[in-house]
C-alpha cells in the first residue's frame, strides 16, 4: 500500500489481479450463460482466422496491426466455437492487470547510479517506455524528459494534458526512478537524460485489460524504443500479453516486469514477469534483505531496490514501496546501456553478470543486486 512518510495510507491497496487463470476455463467464462456477451482475445494462425474472430465478434475492441490478435466482444457460445476452430491458436478472457504498489532515495545510492552519472553516463539517447498509469507531463523533474506517448485507456480528471498523462501517481513514481532529471531540486533517477514514454495501459484506479497491456508492449515496439518498463502484473497468465512480449523482444526491446507483491510466498512470481521475454525484478530493503511484500521463484533475474522509495508523484513527491519501484531502477539501466550501443539481450546479459551478491537466495534475487556502476564499468570509488 503506498503510505506517506508519516504511514497514513494515501490511496486504497493496488492489488494483483485476481483472475484464476487466462483461458476458457476462467470463472467469469465459465459461469457466463451461452448467450451472456464476453470480452476476448483471440490469438489467430492466419488471415482465415482474423476473418472468422471478426465475423464472430458482436464488437471489435482492438484489432492489432503486428500481432495475430483479435480482442472482441461476443456471445459465450460464438467464443466457444471460435476456440474449437483449427485456424484460431487460443481465446482467453481479456482480464485485467494492476498496478503493483504495496507500502510507503535510497535506492539510486544503493545501486550506485551516482558514479555513472559522475562519470558521464546519462542515458541520453535512449529511450525508455514507462507501461503504466501515464506520466505526469508538468513535473519539474520530469518534463525535460518526457517526450511522446500513447493511451490505450482513458485519462480522467481535469489535469490530462495528453491522453496520456497520469491520473493515478504509479506511473509517474516509476518514471521519477527510471529518469528523473538531475536538476538540483527533488529527486534524481537512475537515468538523468534519457528519453521518458509514457505508455498508459492502466487507468486512473491502476488497471488496465490483457489488450490494453499488450497493445502498449506493441506500440513500443512498432515505436523502436530502448526499453519498456512494466511496474504491473496478475496472478494469471496471458497468451496475448506473451505474444507481445515475444514481438517486442524480436523487435530489440529490452523488457523489465514486476516480480509482483505476493510475499512472503513461494514460487509466486507474477505475470508478465514469469514469462522468459520479461526480465523478472525482486524487491530489497535498505539492509540488504528481501522485501517482506517481494514475490520469489525461478524467474527472478535481479533485485533492486523496493522498499521505502522516495519519488516523484502528481505535483509533488512521496515514497512508495514494491517491486514496481524496483523494476524502473532496472529499466534506467537498461536505458543507460543501450544508449551506449548494447542489444537488449546483451544488456540484460550485462545486468546479471555485474550484479552483486547479497547473500540471498537465487530464486529471492535472481544474479543479484543491481549494479548500475559496475553494468557500465566502473565500480564505487569511480565517482570523481
Amino acid at each position: 500500500m503506498p503510505r506517506n512518510d508519516n504511514g497514513v495510507s494515501r490511496r486504497k491497496v493496488l492489488q494483483m489481479a485476481g483472475a484464476s487463470a487466462a483461458t476458457l476455463s476462467v470463472t467469469g467464462l465459465a459461469a457466463a450463460k451461452p448467450d451472456d456477451t464476453v470480452e476476448v482475445n483471440v490469438g489467430v494462425k492466419s488471415e482465415r482466422g482474423r476473418s472468422l474472430a471478426l465475423d464472430a465478434a458482436d464488437e471489435v475492441v482492438r484489432n492489432f496491426d503486428s500481432l495475430d490478435i483479435v480482442t472482441l466482444r461476443a456471445a459465450k457460445q460464438a467464443v466457444t466455437a471460435l476456440d474449437k476452430n483449427p485456424n484460431v491458436r487460443y481465446v482467453e478472457e481479456n482480464g485485467q492487470m494492476h498496478a503493483l504498489a504495496q507500502t510507503l532515495p535510497w535506492g539510486i545510492d544503493r545501486v550506485d547510479a551516482e558514479v555513472a552519472h559522475a562519470n558521464g553516463e546519462t542515458g541520453s539517447g535512449a529511450d525508455i517506455a514507462i507501461i503504466d498509469t501515464g506520466i505526469d507531463d508538468d513535473h519539474p523533474d520530469l518534463q525535460a524528459n518526457v517526450g511522446a506517448g500513447e493511451a490505450f485507456v482513458s485519462c480522467r480528471g481535469g489535469s490530462c494534458n495528453y491522453a496520456w498523462t497520469d491520473d493515478n501517481d504509479h506511473g509517474t513514481h516509476c518514471a521519477g526512478i527510471a529518469d528523473a532529471v538531475d536538476n538540483s531540486q527533488g529527486v534524481v533517477g537512475v537515468s538523468t537524460d534519457a528519453t521518458l514514454h509514457a505508455v498508459k495501459v492502466l487507468d486512473n484506479r491502476g488497471s488496465g485489460s490483457f489488450s490494453d497491456v499488450a497493445a502498449g508492449i506493441e506500440y513500443v515496439a512498432d515505436q523502436g524504443w530502448d526499453v519498456g518498463s512494466l511496474s504491473l502484473g496478475a496472478s494469471s497468465g496471458s497468451q496475448a500479453v506473451k505474444d507481445a512480449g515475444v514481438y517486442a523482444q524480436n523487435n530489440g526491446v529490452f523488457l523489465v516486469a514486476a516480480a509482483g507483491n505476493s510475499g512472503p510466498c513461494t514460487d509466486c512470481v507474477g505475470y508478465p514477469a514469469a514469462y522468459d521475454e520479461f526480465m523478472a525484478v525482486s524487491s530489497t530493503n535498505s539492509s540488504d534483505g528481501l522485501s517482506s511484500f517481494s514475490s520469489t521463484g525461478p524467474e527472478v533475474e535481479i533485485a533492486a531496490p523496493g522498499t521505502d522509495i522516495y519519488s516523484t508523484v502528481i505535483g509533488g513527491y512521496d515514497t512508495f514501496s514494491g517491486t514496481s519501484m524496483a523494476t524502473p531502477h532496472v529499466a534506467g539501466t537498461g536505458g543507460q546501456l543501450m544508449a551506449n550501443g548494447s542489444s537488449n539481450s546483451q544488456t540484460r546479459s550485462t545486468i546479471k553478470s555485474t550484479a552483486e551478491n547479497i547473500g540471498l537466495a537465487s530464486n529471492e534475487s535472481g544474479a543479484g543486486l543491481l549494479d548500475t556502476a559496475a553494468a557500465l564499468g566502473f565500480d564505487s570509488s569511480d565517482s570523481t
